[in-house]
């Protein structure tokens, strides 16, 4: 594609010709039809704890390896901290105040019809674009005109001791009698796909323990057989430019995996977090009681968790954490295999962070930095800079204007993220100066933004004053112990940083894009 059809179809335009060129180095090893596959990596409640972003005692050898061969981007961001608003954003390359979906009951097709999502759009253009696993919020919501055929979700249960299962059968025949056992009802439905618009949720799902670590074989659990299905599915369209998209389920809740990866860390090895307390002076609508993690059978429905609930809970994330990297690396070596991997974009993607412990704090739903913080690695065949690690501040709806370059597709209009190829030719160059994130309570909007140097935080109904503020100075306080929003000599900065975030996602853009 040349550089004319290039300034005729992005949201975001480079104003000047050396920077556009620049931006079209890293394509030109496109294949001979021009047209990179893309393997696009979904991982439910990953944070940056993995080798590759320097944590130490963790066990990540594929996703490291992913990242050697490709830009690891250091600080990326969600726009919501909660599975669908997340991905609905990233998918549509919308934020959450366009989708309109900050819930977990809404599909973003009942606000956006038309919406071109990021697979439908590569399927447009001649893709077979697939999807394997949780890629849209599972079953309920996902969004058939963006699949060539119909997603496939791993069948079988989470759990897989028999002790366990029975407490699970005994919990749902308990919500049963009660008459609580929830009960999904159908609101609304697209008259065109029959897909799910709208639900009305009654009741309780189920719930067993908080982890497991049955003695069984990968395969046996739900991201197991994901990669197997990745495999499979693989050899089907090898002969076929595709959009495969392959979500794992771990390591969210409950944090189950194969008793292998529980006894690669033992238990001495993990420490209670620093700061099991709330941040000084934070204003308590920044905070929450953790329901998600509280609806386990082994979780106190009020108060603290024990010391050694809290410790049980960090190694097994580790531990499934691991069980997925490990499927990960299955579906790449077969991509490898295949020869394919040298006609494949690979992005990998967690859609949002998770507290474990850290501030008193469990699951995501919140704006603090490790809820919205997450990774994300592109890796591009022939690309230079190989194993490059970026401090540009990048965000998820980045995901598909970049993708749209490196495959040498128009970047489509009403985009509200930027390719982020320049910054994987120069990794050291300037960048956004902030990345949104927002988080709903109640008739409350929290709306939160990462510079360089800090979070700064606004809860608010709209239109009115905020009711809540929030400032965390990263440089001396990385870890958001203290809120230094109301200290008098912060008030000049606040005042700054206030009339940022109102500026919004389009004031934050790098110089020469509009």
């Amino acid at each position: 594609m040349g550089i004319i059809s290039r300034i005729a179809y992005p949201v975001f335009v480079l104003v000047s010709t050396c920077i556009l060129a620049d931006s079209l180095q890293q394509t030109d090893a496109a294949t001979a039809d021009g047209k990179f596959n893309v393997l696009f990596i979904a991982v439910d409640d990953l944070r940056p704890e993995l080798g590759c972003y320097g944590v130490t005692g963790i066990k990540s050898p594929n996703i490291d390896k992913l990242a050697r061969e490709g830009t690891l981007f250091k600080r990326a961001y969600c726009q919501q901290a909660v599975c669908s608003p997340s991905r609905t954003s990233l998918l549509t390359g919308r934020r959450p105040d366009t989708t309109k979906i900050y819930d977990l009951s809404t599909h973003f097709r009942l606000f956006i019809p038309e919406v071109v999502t990021l697979p439908q759009y590569f399927k447009q253009h001649g893709y077979h674009s697939q999807a394997l696993g949780k890629i849209y919020h599972g079953t309920t919501f996902d969004d058939p005109e963006s699949w060539s055929v119909k997603s496939w979700h791993s069948p079988g249960p989470t759990y897989a001791k028999p002790e366990t299962l029975a407490i699970y059968e005994k919990e749902r025949e308990r919500l049963k009698a009660a008459g609580r056992l929830r009960k999904n009802v159908i609101t609304q439905q697209d008259s065109k796909t029959g897909a799910i618009l709208k639900l009305k949720r009654r009741g309780t799902f189920p719930r067993g323990p908080s982890w497991e670590d049955p003695d069984v074989p990968d395969n046996k659990l739900p991201d197991g057989k994901i990669a197997d299905q990745a495999i499979e599915v693989l050899r089907e369209i090898k002969d076929k430019p595709f959009f495969l998209a392959v979500g794992f389920l771990k390591p969210h809740l409950p944090f189950v995996a194969p008793k292998k990866y529980f006894d690669l860390y033992p238990p001495e090895k993990f420490k209670l977090p620093d700061n099991p307390f709330p941040p000084k002076d934070v204003p308590p609508i920044a905070l929450m009681t953790w329901g998600e993690l509280r609806a386990y059978t082994d979780i106190p429905k009020k108060g603290p968790l024990s010391d050694e609930k809290t410790l049980e809970l960090r190694r097994a994330y580790y531990a499934a954490t691991t069980f997925t990297d490990t499927q990960i690396g299955r579906v790449i070596d077969e991509l490898e295999r295949l020869g394919l991997r040298d006609r494949t974009v690979i992005v990998l993607w967690g859609d949002h962070g998770w507290q474990l412990g850290e501030h008193g704090l469990w699951c995501k739903h919140t704006n603090f930095e490790l809820a919205t913080h997450s990774p994300m690695i592109f890796s591009v065949p022939n690309q230079k800079n190989k194993g490059a690690k970026t401090d540009a501040l990048s965000e998820f709806v980045d995901i598909y204007p970049t993708l749209c370059e490196l495959c040498n597709l128009p970047i489509p209009e009403g985009l509200e993220g930027t390719s982020l190829v320049p910054v994987m030719n120069d990794p050291g160059r300037p960048w956004k100066k902030a990345a949104f994130s927002q988080y709903p309570r109640g008739p409350h909007m929290g709306y939160s933004m990462k510079t360089d140097r800090y979070r700064y935080t606004e809860w608010a109904e709209k239109g009115k004053e905020p009711v809540g503020i929030e400032l965390y100075d990263h440089q001396n306080d990385p870890d958001e112990n203290v809120n230094i929003a109301n200290r008098p000599e912060n008030k000049e900065l606040v005042a700054k940083l206030s009339k940022m975030l109102h500026a919004g996602w389009q004031a934050a853009l790098p110089n020469g894009y509009k």
